[in-house]
């Protein structure tokens, strides 16, 4: 087959590329860098702020460029996440209509509250109501994609990780290295519990759907759901890094990410704080995933979370002590 792929040089689309062509596809990347990061079939350098003016045709479009960063200026989120897919749309509507596949995100479900059992059809918050503008503007560009005049599937993977993360892991981490990651003490005392995806195993369903033309919304996870603490304490265990001892109230914590949010948007040009909201949230509350649709359509994952985090932790012992860094 022949696919269109944005956002081939990311996290995701790379890894992505690479397991495309290793099933013998011809991948078409689209990036913004004047060269591809990681070896495609052919690249385009393009903005997809701006209309994709390339006359070629495929069978299938993966759409995974976005801004998946935790912390930007709204505007910069509207740009890459709704205009991007907008502009994707189009380009699809005029060359052919094939089949779409838009990597959406887990994160257009969440509220400050525990979540259990979610699945394709469970309530999904209003705009205003998101979480963050990630999630508002990832969940814009689903409806963009409803909107499609061909064959589309929206996927929803929940926290994405494996080597070449940037955006989950690699911050926690960091933190933790320096001493300053602090566990988040709910009122309950209660757990909580937490769905992750790794991230051949996200290419592995992408894949999947691109192949047998599914359509329609899946949620995508490991279908292994862990004790976000006790799993994280197990990571930085394997990794050497000391335990985090300080413990900071639900409560506190949110005020002062709120804070840290505010003091960036108004003097620092929205430079990324030490501490969001969300990243509150994700450690506080529980999200866990009823996956059987994808079970059922696709199979199980192929990697364990046991053996992602294994892979993880030797690419990131690996990264540190390349960087001249302690392991």
């Amino acid at each position: 087959m022949r696919i269109l792929l944005t956002g081939s040089n990311g996290f995701v689309g790379g890894d992505l590329a690479s397991f495309l062509l290793r099933r013998g596809h011809f991948v078409v990347g689209l990036g913004r860098s004047p060269e591809p990061v990681r070896a495609v079939s052919e690249y385009l350098c393009r903005d997809l702020g701006e209309p994709l003016d390339w006359a070629g045709t495929v069978d299938a479009v993966v759409h995974c460029a976005a801004l998946a960063a935790p912390w930007a200026p709204p505007a910069a989120f509207e740009r890459a996440n709704v205009l991007g897919t907008r502009h994707v749309v189009e380009w699809c509507h005029g060359h052919g209509r094939p089949h779409l596949v838009y990597i959406s995100s887990s994160s257009v479900f969440y509220r400050n509250e525990d979540q259990l059992g979610l699945n394709e059809g469970s309530p999904i918050p209003e705009d205003g109501e998101q979480i963050n503008v990630y999630s508002r503007t990832k969940r814009i560009g689903e409806r963009i994609v409803e909107g499609y005049r061909g064959t589309a599937a929206v996927l929803r993977p929940r926290a994405v990780f494996g080597p070449g993360d940037q955006v989950l892991f690699p911050r926690v981490l960091r933190a933790a290295r320096a001493g300053r990651l602090p566990l988040i003490r709910r009122p309950d005392g209660r757990p909580v519990l937490g769905d992750l995806l790794y991230v051949e195993n996200l290419s592995h369903y992408i894949a999947a759907v691109v192949e047998r033309s599914i359509t329609g919304a899946l949620n995508l996870t490991n279908a292994e759901p862990v004790d976000l603490q006790a799993f994280l304490l197990r990571v930085l265990e394997r990794l050497g890094y000391p335990a985090p001892r300080r413990q900071i109230p639900l409560g506190l914590a949110m005020a002062l990410a709120g804070l840290s949010e505010w003091v960036s948007a108004v003097f620092l040009g929205y430079r990324e704080p030490p501490v969001t909201r969300f990243g509150v949230s994700v450690f506080a509350y529980s999200k866990v995933f009823d996956v059987r649709r994808c079970l059922d359509l696709l199979g199980p994952p192929p990697i364990s979370l046991a053996v992602g985090v294994e892979r993880l932790a030797a690419a990131w012992q690996r990264e540190t002590l390349s960087a001249g860094g302690p392991p």
